[in-house]
């Protein structure tokens, strides 16, 4: 099983020293049968008077800082190594029952599912769910596995990847419209899309291992990288990641699930003062395999 290391540093830089409110971070990885952490280490600077971890509603792993005194930078640096095991085969094992689309969840989950299957405001757009249904190829029936392979290969083939530092998330109209998004733009498009098909999905934040960042066939590296997961009876949660048309958890490294992208920010945080007195954002991500990193550094693997 390959080991996937990560180096995430997030600097803040400000015109003069600031005071910093309470800072929310989301950056440990959520343990699963596939995906088991390591090794993991938080370094803040200037150092936190306090920090205390929480878990969410979605179960995700928080961490509250708070400061005292100034500082002209805040970092933020994460380093973590998590033993990953791919699933990277479309055969997911599903329920007889939900085989073919349509289908309907059972009612002892239905319950737990309603919040992953409620539209938003802007998943009720008519033009998202004209997009799915138009993946039916004019069928009224078709296996659940291949429509929604047809719509993860859809996004990735039919609009343009761009990158987008600036916050805030595209709704899937804005997306369908401009034909070009983020990693997350693309997710949450994804999202709408399912849940105008009457699937449970959510929105998942985390990295993506690149071995050649941006190469042509997989975008998203030197970041971090969003997806999705659709919930199919007998399966499971199900990672696709349509800016890559991914299935499984292939090269995907979890941070965090949500119902909605803001729940599921990396960082978040205030400080006290003008909006033109911050000069800078700088975020730096490296994701390897050990052996790999090993191999850079002239050191032989398993030696």
């Amino acid at each position: 099983m390959p080991i996937f290391t990560v180096r995430h540093v997030t600097t803040y830089r400000y015109q003069r020293p600031m005071a910093f409110g309470e800072h929310r971070l989301m950056l440990r990885p959520r343990e699963s049968y596939d995906q088991r952490l390591i090794d993991w280490h938080l370094e803040i600077s200037p150092k936190p008077a306090s920090i205390r971890w929480i878990n969410d509603i979605f179960g995700n792993t928080v961490g509250l800082a708070r400061f005292d005194g100034k500082a002209e930078e805040l970092r933020f640096e994460s380093e973590i190594a998590v033993e990953h095991t791919p699933q990277n085969t479309p055969d997911f094992e599903i329920d007889k029952a939900a085989l073919v689309y349509p289908f309907a969840y059972d009612a002892s989950e239905a319950p737990d599912l309603a919040p992953w299957l409620a539209l938003s405001e802007a998943d009720q757009n008519p033009a998202v769910a004209t997009w799915a249904k138009k993946l039916l190829l004019a069928r009224r029936k078709m296996e659940t596995g291949k429509l929604l392979m047809a719509l993860n290969n859809a996004i990735k083939e039919s609009f343009v990847y761009v990158r987008r530092p600036e916050a805030g998330t595209q709704t899937p109209g804005q997306t369908l419209a401009l034909g070009r998004g983020t990693c997350r733009d693309f997710a949450v498009l994804m999202i709408g899309a399912a849940r105008n098909l009457g699937m449970a999905a959510r929105f998942v934040s985390g990295y993506v291992y690149v071995p050649s960042r941006d190469r042509a066939e997989i975008r998203g590296g030197g970041s971090t990288h969003a997806w999705c997961q659709v919930y199919l009876p007998g399966a499971g949660w199900i990672d696709f990641d349509p800016t890559n048309a991914i299935v499984g958890n292939r090269e995907l490294i979890r941070v965090a699930v949500a119902r909605e992208p803001l729940q599921a920010v990396p960082i978040s945080g205030t400080y006290e003062g003008e909006r033109e007195d911050a000069s800078g954002l700088e975020v730096e991500v490296l994701v390897g395999r050990k052996a790999e990193l090993l191999a850079r550094s002239g050191v032989a693997a398993g030696r």
